[in-house]
């Protein structure tokens, strides 16, 4: 296998391209499992539908977005964000706005 190493990647418009810089494919209900992820170590469960994914290889700062989806909220979300860490969480409207667990949860963090 090779490896190419670049700074910055551009089309042909000589348009910046942005990559994830991690994500993840979880089960969070339950005992917590990963099904697939790029620079995450783990995911920790913090409480009912509150999460921390951490970072195989820190973030430079915290300047960073995340996006966060679950399959069975209305509402997802992040707070707390470190360069090792991002606490994520999952609310449901059908639970009057309380955290949820969720079977399906994907998180993806941009830089």
């Amino acid at each position: 296998m090779s490896t190419i190493k670049v700074d910055t990647i551009k089309n042909t418009s000589n348009v910046e391209v942005f990559t994830a810089k991690a994500w993840v494919n979880f089960n969070g209900e339950g005992t917590v499992s990963i099904r697939a992820s790029g620079n995450v170590t783990s995911v920790t469960d913090i409480s009912t539908g509150i999460y921390i994914v951490n970072f195989t290889t820190s973030m430079p700062d915290t300047s960073y977005s995340t996006l966060v989806t679950c399959q069975q909220a209305e509402f997802a979300g992040m707070q707390s964000p470190t360069t090792s860490s991002v606490y994520v969480y999952c609310v449901s409207r059908q639970d009057s706005l309380s955290r949820v667990d969720n079977a399906l949860m994907n998180v993806a963090v941009f830089r």
